[in-house]
């Protein structure tokens, strides 16, 4: 790209073309009204897992995407320092507030991410207790766990982000 095309009509172009793409991510953009489809799939030839869905698709609704919560309280204070189990505890009840904000519910998370400061099997073993009071036990959503050396706050020990479909 030249460096004119971001003068002028070319950058008026760029941010219609981006603020399009937006809306149909966001679902601003005219929708059928339909409830999205989602398809929950533990293919043959895969582990079978307990807790997550190898494959998820959907078809229709409004995509909302929630960045990644931590053990902060409304105040912004770390809430369990030193405590995973506290910590999961505060992350999920924020991304239940969160959901909430759009209309959603943990039901409609279809992918998950969680990352973990020094994860071993007994934070493992924290984290899937926890979780399992907040997300559905069926058709649980496709989900990456990592374990990480640090997140941004040093007190802090988990963060999970989502992504869910609503109509």
């Amino acid at each position: 790209m030249t460096q004119r095309s971001w003068k002028g009509r070319g950058w008026m172009a760029g941010v219609m073309a981006l603020s399009v793409c937006l809306a149909v991510l966001t679902g601003d953009a005219q929708s059928s009204g339909k409830e999205p489809q989602k398809k929950f799939v533990n293919p043959d030839g895969l582990y079978k897992p307990t807790t997550y869905t190898h494959v998820v698709s959907v078809e229709g609704g409004r995509t909302v995407f929630i960045a990644g919560q931590v053990a902060f309280n409304a105040k912004g204070e770390v809430v369990g320092k030193g405590d995973l189990r506290a910590q999961a505890t505060q992350v999920y009840e924020n991304l239940r507030t969160a959901l909430a904000a759009a209309g959603a519910t943990p039901a409609d998370i279809v992918k998950a991410n969680t990352y973990v400061v020094n994860l071993n099997p007994e934070a493992l073993n924290v984290i899937r207790e926890v979780r399992s009071k907040y997300f559905p036990t069926q058709n649980p959503p496709a989900s990456t766990l990592a374990g990480v050396t640090s997140l941004a706050n040093p007190d802090l020990l988990i963060e999970v982000e989502v992504i869910a479909v609503v109509k």
